[in-house]
């Protein structure tokens, strides 16, 4: 009898441990599942904006000087189009160039389908090392603070456009509610294949750092860093 017992409780405490391995998997392939969605929602979240800007500005790319990235990034490449060296006041031919694209690119991002995954847009504005004393005696700072008016006379130039006036008021708090307007000096400056001088450790390209970017972001990077911070923890 006695032996019958000791097989009973080992038969028992195999039984509990497999029930227990099953939850544990069951969990573990919930937590897999979940992530996969978040990773899969990010990408398409991010194609599907992508593929909406291609077709409506498929056209105008190369008149502009313009390059849209993967990464949500409108760039405007042709520092003589945008402004006068040192200066932060647009160039009629830049003005030219927003009267088209803004009312059209803001259109589609106002699109219902589409609006809810955004989270911010910012405005950038990007600077060579040429450094301007009358703006303050660290070339850094004193890029920060042109390539801030800059990206400012950008966003205060959409205000004031009749397109803008034409939004409702709820769409008008949203744009609000999404712009920043991003100084970043020669932070991120660009060799001559239009690298991150940084990452490649090559030399500046001053007319290709020279730049304006519309940069969008997504709930997707939200969704992102929060997989990526719960991975962490664990």
């Amino acid at each position: 009898m006695a032996k019958h017992n000791v097989w009973m409780s080992v038969s028992d405490l195999m039984t509990g441990l497999m029930v227990i391995f099953l939850f544990i998997a069951v969990a573990y392939i919930s937590r897999v599942d979940k992530n996969q969605s978040i990773l899969t929602e990010y990408v398409e979240t991010k194609q599907n904006l992508h593929a909406h800007l291609v077709r409506e500005f498929a056209g105008d790319t190369l008149k502009w000087q313009m390059a849209i990235g993967r990464d949500l990034t409108m760039k405007f490449k042709d520092p003589t189009v945008l402004f006068a060296q040192g200066r932060w006041d647009l160039t009629p031919q830049f003005c030219r160039i927003l009267d088209d694209f803004l009312p059209r690119y803001f259109d589609i991002l106002l699109n219902d389908s589409l609006r809810k995954d955004i989270v911010e847009i910012r405005i950038e504005g990007h600077t060579d090392d040429v450094p301007y004393p009358s703006l303050d005696a660290d070339p850094y700072i004193a890029n920060v603070i042109l390539s801030q008016r800059r990206a400012l006379s950008v966003l205060r130039y959409f205000r004031r456009m009749p397109h803008f006036a034409s939004y409702t008021p709820e769409q008008r708090h949203l744009l609000e509610y999404w712009f920043t307007c991003n100084g970043l000096s020669y932070g991120k400056s660009l060799d001559d294949e239009g690298c991150y001088t940084l990452h490649s450790k090559k030399e500046i390209n001053q007319r290709l750092s020279r730049r304006v970017e519309f940069r969008i972001v997504t709930s997707g990077e939200k969704m992102l860093e929060k997989f990526v911070q719960k991975n962490l923890e664990k």
